[in-house]
């Protein structure tokens, strides 16, 4: 048998050495599910459907021309430094301009106690980073925002769920899941929280400030909606509370209140934390794009905020008004659901023996969606809930979508 002959550049050809797979992906890239909302949201981008199921700012209500207006004068006034690389803590003028609102809502607040960051995801993200190793044990509300799980779970923590009600957390629960699993931090949406829309009441965020305080842990306050009230009195943050000072990391973003394509959020966090964050946001991408930031910030100079947030809010009263009221005329009695104060969600629960996600296929062919509630929860899922969003569709189209959802439920109980 006559001898290979190997190539002059002695490289074996792949036909003759079988190519060897690549290493595995990490474990956390493949232990950790999708999002289901992001999912359902693909499903009902078909024409014809009145989706209930993502949490969408009317696109009708962003201040387009004011925006506009704020992106020019960021060339105008040097396109050199809006075409520059940044600093990883954001553009001076906008963290001002963020100390001060939350200055004016009674948090006093430093620009230097100020991280601007891509959507407050990202905030949410590099918190994990910098205090979550493997195995550490969050806590979480039951049920949450499903991104958080994600977040949380990537970064390998164990994630135990708190016992809620209608107004959110048991502080009584919560400290005695404290003193048995000595968990690193507890995340909480405390105002408006996605997905049910319920509000923790001051007297418990004083309690749970307290816990923290006393127990050891830090707290996470997550607050994208808290601009988004439709009655009664602002909630004092957690992060204002006695006993939280120095120990409670605070989200907030532009994303509801201005627009989400700018991708710009906050974090406000002892100065410790938001130096880890900010080693952490070095390694992610080294800062948000400075012309977001200097066009955000020529926006909060200029522009009145506080008015264009009133039309939002009057906009979206009336469209969780007529999500309620049509719910009533089109779901069966045992069907129950609630009425936030404010945010972008209601919260609702079908009858015994029904599950969402299986009602969620009949509803496709109906034309309208939702997300179904069992993602949400971090351990044993209640399959009777769903979520709805009422901000994205006028009154008009809720009822509509509001029909076909009770005719989609009678076709579903049928079958």
């Amino acid at each position: 048998m006559p001898a290979t002959t190997l190539p002059a550049n002695g490289v074996v050809p792949a036909a003759v050495a079988p190519a060897s797979p690549p290493p595995a992906f990490a474990s956390r890239a493949t232990s950790v599910e999708g999002s289901s909302v992001r999912e359902i949201l693909a499903l009902t981008e078909r024409a014809g459907i009145i989706s209930f199921a993502g949490g969408l700012p009317a696109p009708e209500l962003f201040d387009t021309e004011g925006l506009r207006a704020a992106y020019d004068a960021a060339f105008a006034v040097s396109a050199r430094r809006a075409l520059q690389y940044s600093t990883t803590e954001g553009a001076p003028e906008l963290r001002a301009a963020v100390a001060a609102r939350a200055t004016a809502r009674g948090l006093p607040t430093d620009a230097d106690d100020v991280l601007v960051t891509s959507g407050s995801q990202q905030a949410l993200t590099l918190i994990a980073t910098a205090l979550i190793e493997p195995g550490d044990v969050v806590l979480v509300e039951d049920p949450t925002y499903l991104a958080a799980l994600q977040c949380f779970r990537l970064a390998g923590a164990r994630v135990v769920a708190v016992p809620c009600d209608g107004e959110g957390i048991v502080p009584e629960a919560l400290a005695d899941l404290v003193a048995r699993e000595r968990p690193k931090l507890l995340y909480t949406v405390p105002t408006f929280q996605n997905p049910t829309g319920r509000t923790l009441p001051a007297a418990r965020r004083a309690a749970v400030a307290g816990i923290a305080a006393r127990l050891g842990l830090w707290l996470v306050e997550d607050d994208p909606y808290g601009d988004l009230r439709y009655e009664g009195s602002d909630v004092p943050w957690l992060a204002a509370h006695p006993g939280a000072e120095d120990r409670t990391a605070l989200l907030g973003s532009f994303s509801k209140i201005m627009a989400p394509g700018l991708r710009l959020g906050w974090l406000r966090a002892p100065a410790a934390l938001r130096r880890a964050a900010v080693i952490a946001k070095q390694a992610a991408d080294l800062h948000t794009s400075t012309v977001d930031q200097l066009a955000a910030a020529h926006y909060l100079a200029t522009t009145d905020l506080t008015a264009h947030i009133a039309t939002v809010r009057t906009a979206y009263r009336a469209r969780r008004d007529a999500l309620h009221d049509a719910l009533s005329r089109t779901l069966p009695a045992d069907c129950a659901w609630n009425l936030p104060a404010g945010g972008m969600f209601l919260w609702a629960r079908l009858p015994e023996g029904h599950d969402a996600t299986a009602l969620l296929k009949t509803a496709i062919t109906h034309g309208v969606a939702f997300v179904p509630g069992a993602p949400f929860h971090a351990t044993t899922p209640d399959p009777r809930t769903l979520r709805l969003s009422f901000t994205t569709h006028t009154p008009p189209e809720i009822n509509e979508g509001a029909a076909r959802l009770g005719r989609a439920l009678t076709e579903y109980g049928g079958g």
